[in-house]
């Protein structure tokens, strides 16, 4: 993901909840000098006009263009971001179907499988630019362009690394060998990755390392720091995202009340 975000896409139901996805897309375009463009899909025929989408902007005035795609709202988000070609595409978890789909499940899980860039999604109000990411590797080289891509776009705030590592056959042998070989191989990766980056992106970053399962290591994480921002990179949208869309994603999704910003590899 290149530092550079030029435009930012914000989808918005016109609900109150989507107010929070707004405000932060307006936001970081402000914090980015980037383009705003907000998106509200028309699943059938609707009075709906964009002075309308305008009118749950915090200022109606703002400087954001609007556009109204007809179509089932998860695949009218990913159309207008590819057609538009945006950097950055933001939700929330506004309610988008008739049959109670949120986008916190399957629309969700659409979104960012199809998204032709990163995808953001709200759900703290934004009080201030982002200074505490959480951030998920499994030292894939996902992983690292989710951690270098997070770092740059947020040149201020402090970085949490989190790997979460497996100990073979736990359930079976209770051995503290065991469970020292897994850590000690968890750390030798952790300090290859620390040695292989800028002095200065290695001050911001603070690891953690924990035995367990990645959702419920990444939860257990973010109840001790409160990061105010959740990353996680996948490659194309196999590897930790693949995972994320199942258990990982229920407990960074839904669990855990921290915006999410998922980077995709290339």
């Amino acid at each position: 993901m290149s530092q550079a975000v030029r435009s930012i896409l914000v989808a918005t139901d016109l609900a109150p909840r989507s107010d929070r996805a707004v405000d932060r897309a307006l936001e970081l375009g402000r914090e980015w000098n980037a383009d705003v463009h907000v998106v509200h899909a028309i699943e059938r025929d609707a009075p709906t006009t964009a002075l309308d989408v305008r009118r749950v902007l915090p200022d109606p005035g703002a400087k954001a263009s609007v556009s109204l795609p007809y179509g089932p709202a998860p695949k009218a988000i990913t159309d207008t971001a590819r057609e538009r070609g945006v950097d950055l595409l933001v939700t929330g978890v506004a309610r988008y179907n008739d049959l109670g789909d949120y986008l916190l499940g399957t629309a969700v899980d659409h979104v960012v499988r199809e998204a032709p860039c990163p995808v953001l999604v709200v759900k703290q109000r934004a009080h201030g630019p982002y200074q505490r990411l959480l951030i998920a590797t499994d030292f894939s080289k996902g992983a690292r362009a989710a951690l270098l891509g997070a770092a740059a776009l947020f040149p201020d705030a402090r970085l949490h690394l989190v790997h979460a590592y497996h100990v073979p056959f736990e359930s079976r042998i209770k051995s503290d060998d065991v469970r020292d070989i897994a850590r000690s191989e968890a750390q030798g990766k952790l300090d290859a990755l620390l040695a292989d980056l800028p002095e200065d992106l290695r001050a911001r970053i603070e690891p953690h390392l924990a035995a367990g399962e990645p959702g419920a290591v990444l939860d257990q994480v973010a109840r001790d720091v409160w990061p105010d921002l959740v990353v996680i990179g996948a490659r194309g949208i196999s590897g930790l995202v693949q995972a994320a869309l199942g258990s990982v994603a229920s407990t960074l999704l839904q669990r855990i009340p921290v915006d999410t910003l998922v980077i995709k590899e290339g």
